[in-house]
């Protein structure tokens, strides 16, 4: 049966591979983005577009109103000057929509790592976000703890193209669980139209194993052609600079690297891998099929 679904952020890395998902198979999805491209990327599609900031609790509550099912998550800002205050802003519009209009059904997007509360920067909003949609009644929520993004690789390209190196603040050779943000999307989508969840529960997504960032450096330099391309593992206080010189705030930016550093600590390790939490996508089909595309494009 097809279903109504609201999907935040639909510009996305990952909203918006599960609004293709949910188009594809037919289903009546709403979706909410503040980004011009919205218009441009689903304006053929049939989908029901809903320009606006996803801080308004109205918009929201008007836009999950007779739904099915929503997913909701807590979007990257790098420019702002407080971000756990832009993170409960966002956070707690969604949850006012969610208490008004009476959906039953939510996946929100949150992080390997986020069992933690401290100490490990950006991923510390996610868990405060966990707690409180945990408190709502009569509504069930997946928690979707997804595994550093593969996908993070690409904000590096201009690097590897003007410095011929890659680089991290994290441990090189640590490995974490690293998914590719597809593969969330098709677990997301799934749950947003089976609804085949009940009560509060967290779903991990890890992707296929762990990697450290040295071996996801050779991965992604065979896939350019540059077998031999280097991590650097760069000192915090230059990254910070580094960042804040391309209009990352100083806050985001710490936050980053805090959480960067904390890897090593285990945060992204807390749980254990299953069949059922592993997802398919191999690092080195990522390289191959998104990384060297996008690479070669810029």
């Amino acid at each position: 049966m097809k279903k109504t679904i609201v999907v935040l952020g639909a510009t996305g890395k990952v909203g918006g591979k599960i609004a293709d998902l949910l188009i594809n198979e037919g289903h009546h999805v709403k979706l909410i983005a503040r980004s011009e491209d919205l218009e441009k990327r689903f304006g053929h599609t049939g989908a029901e577009l809903i320009p606006g900031d996803i801080t308004d609790a109205d918009l929201l509550t008007a836009a999950f109103k007779g739904a099915d099912s929503a997913f909701i998550l807590l979007p990257p800002n790098f420019t702002a000057r407080d971000y756990r205050a832009f993170q409960r802003e966002v956070g707690d519009a969604a949850i006012e929509a969610i208490k008004r209009s009476g959906i039953q059904y939510v996946v929100s997007l949150s992080s390997a790592g986020a069992q933690l509360h401290e100490g490990n920067g950006l991923i510390a909003g996610l868990a405060e976000q966990e707690v409180k949609l945990n408190q709502l009644k009569d509504v069930n929520v997946m928690h979707l703890r997804s595994a550093y993004f593969l996908d993070n690789a690409l904000l590096n390209i201009n690097l590897i193209k003007n410095s011929g190196i890659n680089g991290t603040t994290a441990y090189p050779d640590h490995p974490i669980p690293m998914v590719a943000t597809s593969d969330v999307a098709a677990v997301a989508a799934k749950a947003l139209a089976n609804l085949d969840f009940e009560g509060k529960v967290v779903r991990p997504v890890l992707g296929d194993r762990n990697y450290s960032f040295s071996e996801i450096t050779g991965i992604l330099g065979r896939s350019i052609g540059k077998p031999d391309l280097q991590l650097v593992e760069f000192p915090v206080e230059q990254a910070k600079a580094g960042m804040i010189s391309q209009g990352i705030s100083e806050n985001v930016a710490e936050d980053i690297v805090n959480m960067e550093t904390s890897l090593k600590n285990g945060i992204m390790n807390y749980q254990q891998r299953t069949a059922e939490n592993s997802s398919p996508t191999t690092a080195e089909v990522f390289a191959r099929d998104v990384f060297a595309a996008a690479y070669n494009a810029a």
